[in-house]
């Protein structure tokens, strides 16, 4: 599965930009984020029909 993580403002919460990644990588992105206080939006990425 993967995710989109996006980065928000701390001003306004809007985000500022956005990666898609696999789940193996998503708690590695969350530990680094929580360590300077970083705010994020991580939702499921939609997956483009094959």
């Amino acid at each position: 599965m993967r995710f989109e993580i996006m980065r928000l403002d701390d001003v306004d919460g809007t985000a500022v930009d956005s990666t898609v990644v696999d789940a193996a990588s998503v708690n590695q992105i969350v530990q680094q984020a929580a360590a300077i206080g970083q705010r994020l939006w991580i939702r499921p990425a939609e997956c483009p029909a094959s």
